[in-house]
């Protein structure tokens, strides 16, 4: 997928835990895990505002659109 999710590196610049995230931002574990690790399919712009607020960082800190055409294929 073209989107990658930079959510852990902010984190760990933040040095903030994924629990403390999830109280900060009112998500569950399992769905702030889920964005995370890059296998969320939508995000809520509610929920990328909350984030953003609570790292105090900007929307394209934490997603990065990679070309997927610019990937060289595995032989």
């Amino acid at each position: 997928m073209p989107i990658i999710v930079n959510l852990d590196v902010m984190m760990a610049k933040r040095k903030i835990s994924l629990n403390e995230l999830s109280e900060r931002v009112d998500l569950t574990l399992s769905n702030l895990s889920i964005l995370k690790t890059g296998k969320a399919k939508a995000v809520r712009f509610s929920t990328l505002d909350a984030i953003c607020k609570a790292l105090d960082c900007q929307p394209g800190d934490i997603l990065e659109y990679i070309n997927d055409k610019k990937i060289p294929a595995n032989p």
